[in-house]
């Protein structure tokens, strides 16, 4: 039987059939349908849960892992950052049963704050890397993950992409099958790592890295297709469907195991071509290590490392490489312009009520990721400083360490992210003394990815009902004294609180508590529109940068347009309509 799926949903499928019982995760594009998919048809099977950031997800699979459960931690790029120490010395310990950590890299930034080829982290830390090319295999692989990390008695990293996680191609599903492992057994010398210990465990990972260079020799996932030996293609991921499109009669050295590289294959299948190249997304990491070894390459020199890579651009590379003939690029269908779309705060989100505010109050909005960071967007550019989850609040407090700055930064985190990575950071800087005001965005949900719970909701990944964080309670227990909430779609007394904790000579917390929009079961009130006599265009409602508001045809004497409101999208938050001064917009029942 087949399914089409996406990469995300084959992945999952094939935690299910091969035995899974654990997943764990922190909700990160292009990885989060992961553990959704495993939690909405697999939950009788494996337990899946969305821990408080990726490094509490891999620490957690780990220990299952050590209990006996062939288990999966997956994340996006980024995650894996936050993962990293548990990560690395994990390569020490191996495992019990299989052990599969997902990367989901991001080429051209499509929901990141940076381009990260993860394939160095499984080089980094002597880890197998495999790199599905397919919806099946991303299923296939997790087979073969499972089966090498507990044959090698090391976790296995799948390295996929935006293009392999979202894009759906049919699939060969099977039925589950399982696998005992015994359940945790103590071997101090195996998970304790303390120096003495670990100097005999390193020494075990470097046999190991020689044991897998055999394998990757050996194994059916690196295929060689031959065809014309003029050319010749390493490749892989994704990266290998742009190659053959593009050359369709060069020879190919498909490599689904990314690392260790099986260099006696690859050197026997450059001494059959008159010319290598390798084509690859992002970075040079095969041609680095194929060029170390003093193999005539090219690569990055024709196919790029920055943003991702596509057909056309694939061969355009080799027609400058002068092994495709440039009359190819002619036949290429144009691409039509359209009108571009920027990411924008939704139609009645409550983080433009706060943008608002803290634009009107002056101070600089140190920012972290999330729905807000569309803050630093024009028309609202209230964001003033993004670079990873958590540091909003590090940043506020070196600002105001600094000294070299008249106005005060405030930082500003969503509740899932104050969970995920700015405990730590408010409580440094109760402890250092700080003065910062810290507003913490709580929506009741993680938005930006989807719309997962966390532990400030009520309920668990699993369906169940859970006890929440209290925000308040926790900021307290850091020991913030002035911890006050706020209604954002109240632009007065929002403004009027931020006010006085801006200029508080102590560390204060702000808590917003309207939920966002998408998600409550009631997402609507009574939309609002514009009086169009009593509109001066003034612009004033344009500048709350809402989507729901545009320019009408008519316009003042100055020739200035007027604004209209969209009723079928705007939510009745009534931000608007606290910002017009001439009351122009009403509710539509008015």
């Amino acid at each position: 039987m087949e399914m089409l799926l996406s990469g995300n949903q084959a992945l999952a499928r094939g935690i299910y059939e091969y035995g899974g019982e654990f997943a764990s995760a922190y909700p990160g594009t292009p990885s989060t349908e992961i553990l959704e998919t495993i939690a909405r048809f697999f939950k009788d099977d494996v337990y899946a849960e969305w821990a408080i950031n990726e490094k509490v997800a891999l620490e957690v699979a780990v220990g299952a892992s050590y209990g006996g459960a062939r288990s999966l931690a997956a994340m996006k790029h980024v995650g894996l950052n936050v993962a990293a120490d548990p990560f690395m010395t994990l390569s020490y310990t191996g495992v019990n049963a299989g052990l599969i950590i997902v990367s989901a890299d991001d080429p051209s930034l499509h929901s990141s704050q940076n381009e990260q080829d993860n394939r160095f982290y499984g080089k980094f830390a002597s880890i197998p890397v495999l790199e599905p090319s397919t919806s099946q295999e991303a299923k296939d692989f997790v087979k073969h993950a499972f089966e090498i990390s507990e044959e090698f008695d090391t976790p296995v990293l799948i390295r996929v992409t935006t293009r392999i996680c979202h894009s759906k191609g049919l699939v060969t599903i099977g039925e589950r099958k399982t696998v005992d492992r015994g359940g945790f057994e103590p071997n101090i010398e195996k998970y304790v790592m303390v120096p003495a210990y670990a100097t005999k465990r390193h020494k075990l990972v470097i046999e190991r890295l020689e044991k897998l260079k055999d394998y990757a020799e050996k194994s059916k996932l690196n295929q060689i297709e031959w065809n014309d030996k003029k050319v010749g293609i390493v490749t892989g991921s994704v990266a290998y469907q742009y190659a053959k499109e593009a050359m369709p009669d060069a020879s190919i050295l498909k490599l689904g195991i990314g690392f260790p590289l099986p260099m006696k294959k690859i050197k026997s299948f450059a001494s059959e071509v008159d010319q290598l190249f390798v084509v690859e997304e992002l970075e040079g990491f095969y041609e680095e290590m194929i060029a170390a070894e003093g193999i005539e390459v090219e690569g990055k020199k024709y196919f790029s490392n920055f943003l991702e890579l596509n057909i056309d651009c694939v061969r355009e590379g080799f027609v400058n490489a002068g092994v495709l003939d440039s009359s190819v690029l002619k036949t290429l269908p144009k691409t039509e312009s359209v009108l571009p779309r920027p990411p924008v705060l939704c139609s009645g989100c409550p983080h433009r009520g706060l943008m608002v505010s803290l634009k009107k109050l002056g101070v600089y909005t140190t920012g972290d990721i999330g729905c807000y960071t569309l803050g630093g967007l024009p028309p609202l550019s209230q964001i003033h400083t993004c670079l990873c989850m958590g540091a909003s609040i590090g940043h506020a407090f070196g600002i105001e360490k600094a000294g070299k700055t008249a106005k005060k930064a405030v930082a500003l985190l969503g509740d899932s992210t104050f969970l995920h990575s700015g405990i730590t950071g408010l409580a440094s800087a109760v402890f250092n003394k700080s003065r910062i005001t810290v507003v913490i965005a709580d929506n009741k949900i993680t938005a930006m990815t989807g719309g997962q719970d966390n532990p400030a909701t009520l309920k668990t990944l699993m369906g169940e009902k859970t006890k929440p964080v209290d925000l308040v309670k926790l900021c307290e227990s850091l020991g913030v004294e002035h911890v006050r909430t706020i209604d954002p779609y109240d632009l007065d007394a929002t403004y009027s609180v931020l006010k006085e904790e801006v200029e508080r000579e102590d560390v204060s917390v702000v808590i917003t508590t309207r939920p966002c929009m998408l998600f409550p079961s009631k997402i609507r009130d009574i939309p609002y529109r514009v009086v169009t006599e009593t509109c001066i265009a003034c612009g004033a409602c344009f500048r709350v940068g809402c989507p729901s508001i545009s320019a009408a045809p008519e316009t003042n004497e100055k020739g200035k347009h007027k604004s209209l409101i969209d009723t079928n999208t705007c939510t009745g938050c009534t931000i608007c309509a606290q910002v017009c001064p001439t009351g122009a917009i009403v509710k539509v029942e008015s």
